[in-house]
């Protein structure tokens, strides 16, 4: 089956997909490009082995990058028909800030809740596909994989201040710059959208790269 197929098979909401072709359209320099390459051979080198691909986006409060990356990360997965399992996780728990949980509302996905102070969201991209469970948490949470798994830094104080993460087979920095400096801003609706559509636009690119049946 041709990859034009596999993605005429998959049925994201209609304004998720609007998303997902302006994602799409956008730029990823070649330095990115670089970047990203590790996370595109771990993967590749997963599907061809028939091994499940566990990726848990790691950033320090899993409170806004982390937690749209591992959201993009399952909607390119998806949208390209590969299966993997996309995890999130933190060195502090705090909670998925409700800036960025109204950027995945606003990009189109149906977002459910539970909870108050530490709110469980859950986050669906289709009406047949399962919800991911996003909420703030610690990397080595339970509802993560607990090994066997690339750890995907998200920013640089994670990266830089955890040496060791137990259960990693591979550790991939792939940072972005934190939207929170514009929290509270006139600019704060308009970063959260761009680092969200950068996010998604280096997920596609990444999944775009796999080869598989």
């Amino acid at each position: 089956m041709s990859k034009e197929e596999k993605i005429s098979e998959i049925t994201l909401y209609p304004k998720l997909l609007e998303a997902v072709s302006l994602a799409s359209k956008l730029p990823v320099s070649e330095e990115r490009k670089e970047v990203l390459k590790p996370l595109i051979e771990y993967i590749q080198d997963k599907i061809n082995k028939v091994k499940e691909v566990n990726l848990n986006f790691i950033c320090t409060h899993n409170s806004r990058r982390s937690q749209l990356a591992q959201i993009w990360a399952k909607t390119a997965a998806d949208y390209y028909g590969i299966a993997i399992n996309s995890f999130s996780g933190g060195v502090e728990v705090t909670a998925f800030n409700e800036r960025a949980v109204k950027e995945i509302k606003n990009s189109g996905f149906r977002v459910s809740t539970k909870g108050s102070s530490n709110p469980v969201y859950f986050v669906f991209n289709s009406e047949h596909a399962e919800p991911l469970s996003a909420f703030s948490k610690l990397y080595d949470d339970p509802i993560n994989a607990s090994g066997s798994f690339a750890a995907v830094m998200t920013c640089s104080h994670a990266d830089e201040n955890c040496p060791f993460i137990p259960g990693t087979e591979k550790r991939i920095a792939v940072r972005y710059e934190d939207p929170k400096e514009f929290d509270n801003t006139d600019q704060e609706e308009e970063k959260y959208r761009e680092r969200s559509l950068q996010i998604a636009s280096e997920m596609l690119y990444t999944f775009s790269n796999i080869q598989h049946k």
